[in-house]
């Protein structure tokens, strides 16, 4: 198993077989919909803290799936940034907040072949190539809403030297442009504030909204309804103490 989620998808389905009910049937049981079930175990969606202890008592696993969800909730899902791609590419509104780098959506090439060379990969142009095509979610037939909100560090700090870093710097204000996408930069002058915690992303897809928490080599992709809307009052509270839009250069 790749994860604590896989694991438990399986167990769901496993134990439901076992036990010779349909997705349905155990819908009934857990309070969701016959396909909800169905995305609980192809690990698209994530079971809630009472469904599992529903579960846990209905089987007698002794806590298993209790002990799952907590053990999924602390780690990070070496396949998360997998799952984070797609939903991307689908999303209907991306909600982005950048602490130290520009947002993958936004980089340009030498930006992040420069990221990906400091950070020592051994497939950098494997994944540079992969972060550029990801870029193609801006300008699909039916692009999301994109708001984004960066640390002013993020345009401080010269990643790949001056000239990437200018070239980088031109490339953000292309995406102003475009009446999908807004911007805007929260000052050093604010002082501590709920983004000094890390950098996080928001989606909006047809299920409702997930989040996505990126660490190297790996991500913490957030279905469980609670803690996403945590996410997203802090984004709310971000956006309260940034700039109306990203300042131009004279």
């Amino acid at each position: 198993m790749d994860s604590h989620w896989h694991w438990m998808a399986y167990d769901l389905r496993r134990h439901r077989l076992q036990e010779g009910i349909s997705q349905a049937r155990l819908g009934r049981v857990i309070g969701a919909a016959k396909q909800t079930v169905c995305n609980y175990e192809a690990n698209e969606r994530r079971l809630t803290e009472d469904q599992t202890k529903i579960l846990d008592r209905r089987w007698d696993t002794g806590g298993h799936f209790q002990r799952l969800l907590m053990y999924a909730r602390r780690a990070y899902d070496l396949n998360g940034h997998r799952q984070h791609q797609r939903y991307e590419a689908q999303a209907s509104e991306l909600r982005i907040f950048g602490l130290a780098i520009v947002p993958g959506l936004l980089q340009t090439e030498a930006y992040t072949r420069a990221l990906f060379t400091a950070a020592r990969s051994r497939q950098v142009e494997k994944q540079v190539a992969l972060r550029l095509a990801r870029q193609e979610a801006l300008s699909r037939l039916d692009p999301p809403e994109v708001w984004v909100l960066l640390d002013q560090a993020v345009l401080d700090r010269p990643i790949g030297g001056r000239r990437v870093m200018a070239e980088q710097l031109a490339r953000l204000r292309e995406p102003t442009e475009m009446p999908n996408v807004i911007i805007r930069v929260v000052t050093r002058s604010v002082g501590a504030y709920f983004g000094l915690m890390g950098a996080f992303e928001v989606l909006t897809v047809e299920h409702g909204d997930v989040a996505y928490v990126e660490a190297l080599g790996s991500g913490r992709l957030v279905l469980d309804t609670a803690e996403v809307r945590t996410f997203g009052k802090g984004f709310e509270l971000i956006a309260a103490q940034a700039l109306p839009e990203v300042p131009r250069a004279d």
